[in-house]
């Protein structure tokens, strides 16, 4: 169980070498949240649900992949804001899709934010001092 103000952080990316780029840019910017996992948005609603896994505690914040095989992250989004319980979720989109369709859909969704990877590379030590400061400062509902 994490600290009562600490940020879970729940990553739902399908690729692996993402996902080992964001570990290694979360160590190198000394962000020690907890980090859990998701391969696609089944595994990140069952982990949000704590079915067949232990629930992810809150305060968390999702890190959102769009193009991810068996549930999307749109199709995630649905999902998301749809369950009672888990409609308040703080996500940030992370993907690669510059679309302006996409980033639309994304935001009527209720996104927080929405990233490109393209971006990502010498900028995502930026993007992690920002949702430090975010999660520092937000308050973030805690059931």
């Amino acid at each position: 169980m994490s600290e009562p103000n600490t940020i879970n952080i729940l990553l739902v990316e399908d690729d692996d070498i993402a996902r080992e780029g964001i570990r290694r840019a979360l160590r190198k910017a000394r962000i020690c949240n907890p980090l859990h996992e998701a391969g696609n948005g089944f595994e990140a609603l069952e982990m949000l649900r704590g079915q067949n896994c232990d629930r992810v505690p809150r305060p968390l914040l999702v890190l959102l992949d769009l193009q991810m095989p068996r549930m999307n992250g749109f199709e995630f989004l649905d999902e998301l804001r749809a369950d009672e319980e888990l409609k308040d979720t703080v996500v940030f989109v992370l993907t690669t899709s510059d679309a302006d369709r996409d980033k639309a859909k994304a935001y009527d969704r209720q996104v927080a934010g929405y990233i490109l990877k393209s971006r990502v590379g010498r900028d995502f030590l930026g993007l992690l001092e920002m949702l430090e400061a975010y999660w520092r400062i937000v308050e973030l509902p805690q059931e």
